[in-house]
């Protein structure tokens, strides 16, 4: 996969490690040339130029790109980039970083973008479901589908302690996904049995998330800490 990146700062030169590590393809783009260095990632190809310019895109050849990824500190520039990629190039996905919650709502299919990620809104949700017991905590919404993973740390009070994945009618369009128990990620079998304590992650469209929370944790009321990707 051939992914470019917009923005060789911190954030983006760490993606670009990452996804060269997994044996991706990564050109890094940025107009500083403080931050456009090769040595600091050596094995991807660098562009020192302006994404926000259609010359630029052009010279990194983004109609060949299979993603492109806004990870500038700039927000306006992220959307720019994310519109030229979407309308101009037809790149089949973008990814933008959102750097100010405020801007979060501009962050959707009209700007061309297809996945927002939110590092102050993940950081909250990741914050409340570290201390929340029996709550349901919306971890990712997922833009396209009205979809969203969530989580909720199964309560002594739950009627599904001890009992099998199986035996368990779960709401309309919800999954579940993982279970999180002891530090150590599960993937469910019909025949596993749920333990108190056990960190439950779901997959579920918004309409269902109050009924699995009535479900799954009677009582509680669910958190809607929100954070697109």
């Amino acid at each position: 996969m051939r992914v470019v990146i917009a923005g060789a700062g911190s954030v983006g030169r760490s993606i670009a490690q990452e996804l060269l590590g997994n044996g991706h393809q990564v050109l890094l783009i940025d107009k500083d040339a403080d931050d456009v260095q090769a040595s600091r990632v050596p094995e991807a190809s660098w562009l020192l130029a302006d994404a926000c310019e259609i010359a630029a895109l052009e010279e990194a050849r983004l109609e060949a790109s299979d993603v492109v990824v806004a990870a500038t500190g700039d927000d306006k520039a992220n959307l720019v980039i994310s519109l030229l990629a979407k309308t101009e190039f037809g790149v089949p996905r973008t990814v933008a970083r959102v750097n100010n919650p405020k801007n979060e709502w501009m962050f959707d299919e009209s700007w061309g973008v297809d996945v927002a990620v939110s590092t102050p809104r993940l950081m909250t949700a990741l914050i409340e479901e570290a201390v929340s017991i029996g709550d349901l905590v919306r971890i990712f919404e997922f833009q396209q589908g009205q979809v969203s993973m969530v989580e909720i740390t199964l309560p002594e009070a739950s009627p599904f302690a001890g009992r099998r994945v199986g035996d368990i009618a779960w709401p309309a369009d919800t999954v579940l996904v993982a279970i999180i128990r002891e530090q150590r990620p599960l993937a469910p079998t019909a025949d596993d049995a749920m333990e108190i304590g056990d960190e439950l992650l779901f997959i579920t469209t918004n309409e269902s998330e109050q009924h699995l929370q009535q479900v799954v944790a009677p009582g509680d009321r669910p958190k809607t800490v929100e954070s697109q990707f």
